[in-house]
């Protein structure tokens, strides 16, 4: 095998390392701070559609994505060949001072993503740089304060996400006081109903009356700019809603003069079986936020409003230096090129639906396995303590179990919910049936060696 570590510089001068090519070791670990919480210890010398290989030629089935990122795969072959001819030509074209090829093709292409006429783009770094140029738009289109979130809801680590955020407290927990005029709404978890669970498609969660509630107790509608909404939660436990929930939130906030953001940062680009979710259910944003798959691993993000919304702000109230970088514009041309010509969205929605017969199989013999969710490849295993209370009490423990004896199975799969006893699956839209079968029976030997 080819080493294709760094090999040592030919200066010891302060800040140079080794240089491409080397055998020599690599750092050692603790350079990284430990503020990044381990998911794994693996270290990766390079990736294959699906799979991550180590230095030693070990594989793992990558089921994380690098958390819902690399839609297409790692190292995509047109993926990778557009940014090298790219990088080749220009790294960095400020959008402020130039236009380019990439970036005008991409903010074109983005027009047409979504159903109807009249989408344009903005484009950022992350997915909180994109919430935060969302809600900025909101206050400036509607002159009103207020966002409105959801409970069990991520939108990143920034002051103004934070203070959106509410899936688990590590999240901002220790970063008090945080940004105002932000209050949270109960979303539909059919699962932990008060009382008992019910199936999504007879949901009986108070949700609306909760929302009815929130502007009778903590502030007027007509001091609302946007509720913002995970069509999907994400970190707060993969939590599919009812069929009626989305239409019926769209009708509230056209009611009452109220901006709909969709934050499809995790559910775009496929990962639903829909190029965003919001499409299940035929529900159309005021303004949609994306980031993760839109360039298969380079940071970009960015979000969708109609021209005459994003025309409302006043030109140099909102931008940043690498916003739209045309490398990763580059990238996100060949992303979209990738999931069109290889069909990705339909195989998203054929792996998905196999893998989550899949996971109903394992449930029925697993009675740990609570609940059993999820649409296209965005899947999830919820673990309780049967036998225990009510038989939903989370059970954090065995989901780590799980995960752990996945990982010594070579299969990398994440953890969420406010109670860290989600089990979430995030395969690359790439992924092929035999790859799913393969990760439902090391899931299978991971339950019973994880004492499920």
């Amino acid at each position: 095998m080819v080493d294709t570590r760094p090999t040592p510089a030919t200066s010891a001068s302060p800040g140079r390392g080794p240089a491409a090519g080397s055998a020599e070791p690599w750092p050692d670990r603790s350079v990284i701070p430990p503020v990044w919480s381990r998911i794994t210890n693996i270290s990766v010398d390079r990736g294959e559609g699906s799979w991550l290989i180590t230095p030693e030629g070990d594989r793992y089935l990558d089921y994380s994505s690098g958390i819902g990122v690399t839609n297409t795969g790692h190292a995509h072959p047109r993926v990778a060949a557009a940014v090298a001819a790219q990088a080749m030509k220009l790294l960095h074209g400020q959008q402020n001072i130039v236009y380019h090829e990439p970036g005008l093709r991409l903010h074109e292409r983005l027009r047409h993503v979504l159903p109807g006429d009249g989408w344009t783009a903005f484009l950022s770094n992350s997915g909180a740089e994109a919430i935060e140029a969302a809600v900025k738009l909101a206050r400036i289109v509607t002159g009103r304060p207020v966002i409105i979130g959801f409970r069990g809801g991520y939108h990143g680590r920034t002051a103004q996400t934070m203070a959106l955020t509410t899936a688990k407290d590590v999240y901002r927990g220790h970063f008090e006081p945080l940004p105002g005029s932000i209050y949270h709404t109960a979303y539909p978890y059919c699962y932990r109903a008060p009382g008992a669970s019910h199936e999504p498609a007879a949901c009986t969660c108070d949700w609306e009356d909760q929302l009815d509630l929130t502007f009778h107790q903590l502030i007027y509608p007509e001091h609302v700019a946007a509720i913002i909404v995970e069509p999907i939660l994400g970190e707060g436990g993969y939590i599919v809603p009812p069929p009626g929930f989305l239409p019926r939130l769209r009708e509230i906030t056209r009611q009452n003069g109220i901006l709909l953001i969709a934050d499809e940062v995790q559910t775009g680009y496929g990962r639903t079986g829909r190029f965003f979710a919001v499409e299940h259910w035929g529900v159309e944003p005021d303004i949609l936020a994306m980031a993760k798959g839109i360039a298969s691993g380079l940071p970009l993000s960015g979000i969708l409003a109609k021209r005459e919304l994003i025309d409302k702000w006043p030109p140099g109230t909102h931008g940043g230096t690498y916003g739209g970088n045309v490398v990763s514009c580059a990238a996100a041309n060949a992303t979209l090129d990738v999931i069109e010509d290889e069909h990705l969205l339909e195989n998203a929605a054929a792996r998905g639906s196999q893998f989550l017969a899949g996971l109903r199989g394992l449930a029925a013999r697993y009675p740990a396995i609570g609940d059993v969710r999820g649409l296209g490849l965005m899947l999830a295993l919820e673990f309780v303590r049967p036998g225990v209370g009510d038989g939903r009490v989370p059970d954090p423990n065995l989901t780590r179990r799980v995960l752990a004896e996945a990982l010594e199975r070579k299969l990398i799969i994440l953890s969420a919910g406010t109670y860290a006893n989600v089990a979430r699956i995030i395969p690359p839209l790439v992924t092929t049936a035999a790859e799913v079968d393969l990760a439902l029976s090391i899931l299978d030997e991971s339950l019973v060696a994880a004492g499920a």
